[in-house]
């Protein structure tokens, strides 16, 4: 049904069509029909060619989004621009996805927006600014930051939706988004907007201004200067009703029994010297038995005893539901909605500049040199930190002194109570008499949320000549430095541990007043926090304090491209059809990266708990040098047909040479009809991380995972530490790089035809398929697990046991990736009303996708419209449509975004068959919000737009996205939907 609304939208109308992230997209002209100034005086360069053209008959499928449509859409950021282009992918590529616990690729991602065209990843999209490349983002080192772009300073935004590895090389597999600045401006430009949510919390601010002087025509130099302040206000899970993980009805509860209020444990004894544990702990060894389990295993939380207050006695707190996850000695437990505590839109502050010069050197020739750099800050602000205890490095318990007692004593009396047997009962009563303390697990509230602080600045100079050769011919060269540095920090929540790895106590660690032991460790044990109330005395918050790590430096990194470049293009000779024209350049850049890991974790460094050092990860400076030559040739065989042809030849250094070709060709058999196609070949080289990277190793909390041989299909039955055959396993997992991984190629083909039955109408749609062989993939535990026959060396076991000890989940080249969709695009102008009405669409609707793991291994299931945890969401249909009613100074606009639903993720007691829940909903429902605004241009010099985003309030759909593993996740999906619903746009802009 949203599939046929969505068609008929496409049907109604005819023309262009983008969005922004947190409503709408900018309306974007088609290749038949675009009203830039530059693309109606003739032939120009284009995104994706080295020969001059015109892009309204460009066998290119490239779209191109004016400024003007950026503004009357409410974007203010190129992630926004991005994020609802419908030709993007669905992966966690925005400052939304990427908020809350991350773990495999998507670590180091603190503050970064990528692209991520046709679903292929953002490293397979080419980001450019003036057709050159920028540096990757200096933690991640694999993907541009496109926030960097100098926004204000934009005049277009060309989006080619077509394989370019032939004319720009690696990265290029899913397309090429060039963010084009102006040239030629001149006067002063002032910009201020505001993004104002209806329900509070999210807000997004912007303050620019451009200013330009010289006019090449007659003064023979150019120079523009422009600036952006932006403010991105955060907005947490608790903001939002919609964020809700108790839902048990519908299929959704949260796996973790660290609870504000703590939960009891029968954790064993830590045997080093001092420590609290070294006798024990009250359920050490003992065994309680109700619902058909030993309940000392699963965890007892006083709130969930009968008489207790109930788990819903304090915020976000819910019984634990044992059924959906299939522990049944979890019966007494409570647990917690991490979700609501992590941040679901990451606050970040911006500031970015730029800076061009074009000088007229006589004869043609021209010099121009510009700068851009940014400085962004960022938090991503997730779960307050969980302690678990352990007879290890977390031998923490719940003592019985003075000042403890009445607690103690009270946890202890709703243990007893539901004790029933009577030798069960008497071994505790045992244990009780002696004053053992009390091991558990707890969500510490008063550490508060767990915050990483990130800045990163870039930096970018280039310089470029050109100028004509001779008749009919020119050149371009030039040379760019770019640079992305960041650097991250612990904000709240992170702790001094005040034990080593093997539980001995940490000299290094602060030592508090009032305790025994060192760090977070001794103030637990000291009693001075109560793990067992909401309320903490000032003592207790004042040694937190004292143990607290805020500001140590987590990591830090740094990617440089160091490029020259040279092209010459003209015509050679004159066939039928026109002349055949020539492009032909050399392409030099060299790549460095580095990691810098953090001294916070050297070995004479105080442990801090739960901070995610990437030490292992630390890289001296690795570079590699890229050496390039291309040729571009097309042919105009006759009237209304011609062909071009591309090869590029790179050498990359470790990776030897690849050769890339490119053919295009198009046919308008009539003016009203062209038909266009392509095909070529593409690759990408692995990142440095994924090549240098060493293993980290970090254990396996989750409840959906079993031996892949003893319990085809990985599926648990049966609770962890049962023994039976299909019982949860929660082994340690590796990651990280590996020497061997090679590059990953591709294949490219698309066919098109483009319409345009009278003035002002037009309709394009394009076939494409992506063929990527040798892929380069960090394989979720699920694919593992499900294929685990092929990938045995993945499964470390232990010897005689033969249990699963280690899962190795390292980079890999791993076996194909098969993609196909159509995109379509429509646009329609007529007069009425004393003004003029335009409307369009623009959607994309995913045919294909499929994977298979090995070369010789079959391709598995269709992962069109199939949740994922990791990657890009499949999702099957996406479209934008608007309609515009524009007279000299006003213009109105009203636009739709939607996404097609999808097939829900299902927790194990529903995945297993086990349990079903009346109101879990196997498919998501489809994600329509509409968008408004107005623009008047009728005093001079200022414009006014008002808006309104989402303007039925709609809400993300419901969706199971919560990872018992990292926390992570809730009951929406922030690869799709904007969480912040109606939203109120304002934009003053002052033109002299």
């Amino acid at each position: 049904m949203a599939l046929a609304s969505g068609t008929a939208l496409l049907a109604l109308s005819v023309a262009p069509a983008a969005f922004a992230q947190n409503a709408t997209a900018p309306a974007t002209l088609p290749e038949t029909q675009q009203a830039e100034p530059e693309a109606t005086q003739g032939e120009i360069l284009v995104t994706g060619s080295r020969i001059r053209q015109n892009p309204n008959n460009s066998a290119l499928p490239l779209q191109i989004i004016s400024t003007e449509e950026i503004q009357r859409n409410g974007i203010s950021s190129p992630e926004q621009l991005i994020m609802y282009l419908s030709t993007n992918g669905s992966g966690a590529d925005n400052l939304a996805s990427n908020a809350d616990v991350t773990t495999g690729a998507q670590r180091g991602t603190n503050g970064l927006s990528a692209a991520n065209l046709r679903g292929q990843g953002s490293s397979a999209t080419l980001v450019l600014l003036n057709g050159r490349r920028v540096a990757a983002h200096g933690l991640s080192g694999s993907a541009v930051d496109v926030n960097q772009i100098p926004f204000a300073a934009i005049e277009r935004v060309e989006v080619l939706k077509d394989g370019a590895s032939a004319i720009y090389g690696t990265d290029a597999v899913g397309g090429v988004i060039n963010f084009i600045t102006k040239k030629d401006f001149q006067g002063f430009t002032a910009t201020g907007f505001a993004d104002v949510t209806e329900a509070g919390g999210g807000n997004i601010y912007r303050v620019s201004g451009l200013a330009g002087y010289g006019d090449m025509d007659k003064d023979g130099f150019n120079i523009t200067f422009g600036a952006s302040y932006s403010w991105n206000r955060m907005l947490r899970g608790s903001d939002r009703d919609f964020v809700n993980g108790n839902q048990p009805n519908r299929g959704l509860s949260i796996d973790t029994r660290g609870t504000p209020i703590a939960t009891a444990f029968n954790i064993g004894a830590n045997t080093q010297p001092g420590s609290i544990t070294a006798a024990g702990t009250l359920l050490s060894g003992l065994t309680i038995t109700a619902n058909g389990a030993n309940v000392a295993g699963g965890g007892i939380n006083p709130l969930d005893v009968p008489g207790g207050a109930g788990c819903e006695s304090f915020d976000g707190g819910m019984a634990y539901d044992q059924a959906l996850w299939n522990t049944p000695s979890a019966f007494y437990a409570c647990a917690w909605d991490t979700g609501r505590a992590a941040v679901i839109q990451q606050p970040i502050e911006t500031l970015t500049y730029y800076g061009r010069g074009v000088f007229a050197l006589g004869g043609g020739h021209e010099l121009s040199f510009e700068v851009t750099g940014s400085d962004a800050d960022s938090a991503k602000s997730f779960s307050n930190a969980q302690l678990s205890a352990n007879t290890t490095n977390l031998p923490i318990a719940y003592p019985r002194n003075a000042t403890t007692a009445a607690t103690y004593d009270s946890v202890v009396n709703s243990i007893r109570s539901i004790i029933t047997n009577p030798t069960e009962l008497a071994a505790f009563n045992t244990r009780a008499a002696l004053n053992l303390p009390i091991s558990y697990r707890w969500r510490c509230e008063a550490c508060g949320p767990r915050e990483y602080r990130t800045n990163t600045k870039t930096l970018r100079g280039a310089l470029a000549l050109e100028g004509p050769l001779w008749e009919g011919w020119e050149y371009r060269t030039g040379a760019s430095y770019a640079k992305s540095e960041s650097s991250s920090v612990l904000g709240s929540g992170y702790y001094y541990r005040g034990t080593l790895a093997n539980g001995a106590i940490d000299p290094n660690a602060p030592a508090v007043t009032g305790t025994t032991q060192r760090g977070l460790v001794g103030v637990m044990n000291s009693g001075l926090i109560n793990p067992f109330s909401l309320t903490q005395t000032a003592a207790g918050l004042a040694a937190l304090e004292a143990v607290s790590a805020e500001g140590a430096v987590l990591y830090g990194g740094r990617y440089e491209v160091r490029q020259f470049d040279f092209s010459a293009s003209g015509p050679l000779f004159g066939v039928w059809g026109g002349e055949v024209q020539l492009a032909a350049g050399i392409d030099i850049r060299k790549e460095t990266y580095e990691f810098n890991g953090s001294d916070a974790a050297a070995a004479t460094a105080p442990v801090i708990f739960l901070a995610a050092f990437d030490n292992v990860n630390a890289l001296t400076p690795k570079s590699r040098t890229v050496k390039a030559a291309y040729a571009e040739l097309l042919v105009p065989l006759f009237p209304g047909f011609e062909v071009t042809g591309a090869l590029r030849v790179d050498d990359y250094t470790g990776f030897g040479s690849t050769v890339n070709p490119k053919i295009t060709a198009k046919f308008r058999p009539i003016d009203q009809v062209m038909f266009r196609g392509s095909y070529n070949t593409g690759f990408r080289v692995p990142s440095f991380n994924q090549i240098f990277n060493g293993i980290t190793e970090s254990p396996y909390s989750g409840s959906d995972l079993a031996d892949p041989v003893r319990c085809p299909g990985g599926v648990p039955t049966s609770a962890f530490g049962s023994g039976q055959p299909c019982a949860q396993i929660r082994p340690n997992i590796y990651t990280g790089g590996n020497p061997t991984i090679g590059p990953e190629t591709a294949k490219q083909f698309s066919v098109g035809m483009v319409v345009q039955p009278a003035t002002g109408f037009s309709f394009s749609v394009d076939w494409w398929s992506i063929a990527v062989d040798n892929s380069i993939q960090l394989l979720t535990l699920r694919q593992l697990i499900e294929n685990a026959a092929l990938f045995p060396d993945r499964f470390i076991r232990a010897p005689g046991t033969n249990d699963v000890v280690v899962i190795d989940q390292r980079w890999i080249n791993a076996g194909s990736r098969r993609t196909q969709g159509l995109e379509l695009s429509g646009r329609g102008a007529i007069d009425g009303l004393g003004g003029r009405f335009s409307f369009g669409a623009d959607g994309t609707l995913l045919l294909k996708k499929r994977e298979k793991l090995t070369p010789t291994s079959a391709y598995g299931p269709s992962l069109v419209g199939v949740f994922s945890f990791a990657g890009d969401l499949g999702v099957r249909w996406k479209h934008n449509a608007f309609i515009n009613y524009t007279t000299g100074s006003l213009s109105v606009n009203f636009s739709q975004i939607f996404r097609k639903g999808y097939k829900n993720f299902a927790l194990p007691g529903i995945a297993a068959g086990l349990v079903t829940r009346p109101d879990y909903n196997p498919m998501v429902s489809d994600y329509a919000i509409y968008n408004a605004s107005i623009s008047y241009s009728g005093f001079k010099p200022f414009k006014v737009t008002l808006g309104v985003k989402n303007i039925f309030d709609t809400d993300p759909p419901f969706a199971i996205t919560y990872d018992g593993n990292t926390g992570a996740g809730s009951s929406w999906e922030p690869r799709v939907a904007d969480p912040r619903g109606r939203a109120f746009t304002f934009a003053l802009e002052a033109n002299f």
